[in-house]
């Protein structure tokens, strides 16, 4: 993985660590990577990774039992509330960059459309 310069370590992991929640790849009651691990994998500071796990479980996106490992929520509408406020930035994100390159509503619209239409062809 490589990190950007804009953002804290920490929250990157979270992030990726919420998508791949948010994607089904890692689904709830799952056992996530040691701190250990994870560090070793992605080559930062064990700090790093338990800070991030630390601000998911204040999140109360993962739960930590002590001895066995830190673990994701089997809560599904936690899950569910994850995933959709993650569609909502992506869509945010999205509209304020077509605003910007000076599209209206009705053309980001029919862009959309065009490009669903050719995606359901596919």
């Amino acid at each position: 993985m490589e990190f950007k310069d804009n953002l804290p370590i920490y929250i990157q992991i979270m992030n990726l660590i919420k998508s791949s929640i948010a994607s089904g790849e890692i689904r709830g009651g799952d056992k996530l990577p040691s701190v250990r691990e994870l560090s070793k994998e992605l080559k930062v500071n064990p700090n790093t990774i338990q800070r991030s796990y630390q601000e998911l479980e204040r999140e109360n996106i993962v739960f930590t039992q002590r001895g066995m490992g830190t673990f994701v929520t089997e809560d599904q509408q936690m899950i569910k509330n994850l995933r959709s406020n993650m569609a909502k930035d992506v869509v945010h994100g999205f509209l304020m960059n077509m605003k910007k390159l000076g599209f209206d509503s009705n053309e980001i619209m029919d862009i959309v459309s065009e490009w669903i239409e050719k995606e359901e062809i596919k």
